[in-house]
């Protein structure tokens, strides 16, 4: 799975990208600032940084050098400077591609997807157990069968793969579903959908074993 790390130091924009770049099919790991993110590198390097140039305990510019001082991880950076001056400076240090804020959401993926391509860090295949799901592609085969999927179905899958050993609440479900789509989604829509979506991934969809009940929390896969 595509690791990414976001380098953000206001707060509301980590909460709402971190969802939706895990709605679709990213894992994120967030640093409020430069020294947060010196250390997530060393700890786990990413496949990609999206990278604020302003930062509450240092600058963006220094966190890039530092990146590509060491080892060529793609940089993207987000940021609400529009001047030539930063963005010249931005690519002078390496940076991959440069989004200037506010941004669409669906631009931001294109370009992730794009830098990912280019530099040849693009993980876009989950499996689990005999589902496969191309994030790339949008698609989700069992067997190498297309399980043909909607929208919604493989929103709620890809919550449930990025997310792997945490038990998800029906609440946490509903608000990324709604984030995610767009749409009012009701608790006994959920309801529907999960059991569609296990009818169409699961062996023996009345006894689950990829995405299972925790009783009187939500629900898991390992």
């Amino acid at each position: 799975m595509t690791q990414i790390l976001l380098v953000e130091d206001d707060p509301t924009i980590v909460s709402t990208l971190t969802e939706f770049l895990q709605s679709e099919g990213f894992a994120v790991t967030a640093a409020s600032g430069q020294q947060a993110a010196l250390a997530a590198v060393g700890q786990h390097v990413p496949d990609l940084v999206l990278l604020d140039i302003s930062l509450a305990d240092g600058s963006g510019f220094s966190v890039c050098r530092a990146l590509k001082a060491e080892q060529h991880i793609p940089v993207i950076f987000l940021t609400a400077s529009g001047d030539e001056y930063s963005t010249v400076t931005g690519f002078d240090l390496g940076a991959d591609d440069y989004i200037a804020k506010p941004f669409r959401p669906r631009e931001l993926i294109s370009r992730i997807k794009n830098v990912l391509r280019l530099t040849g860090n693009s993980r876009s295949v989950i499996q689990l157990g005999s589902v496969t799901v191309d994030t790339d592609k949008g698609t989700a085969t069992k067997n190498g069968r297309d399980l043909y999927l909607s929208a919604l179905e493989y929103r709620l899958l890809l919550l449930f793969l990025t997310n792997r050993g945490a038990v998800l609440t029906r609440t946490m479900l509903l608000e990324s579903l709604w984030d995610a789509a767009g749409e009012f989604v009701s608790d006994n829509t959920l309801t529907v959908y999960i059991k569609r979506l296990r009818d169409k991934i699961e062996d023996d969809p009345q006894n689950p074993t990829l995405i299972r009940t925790v009783r009187g929390m939500g629900y898991r896969v390992e």
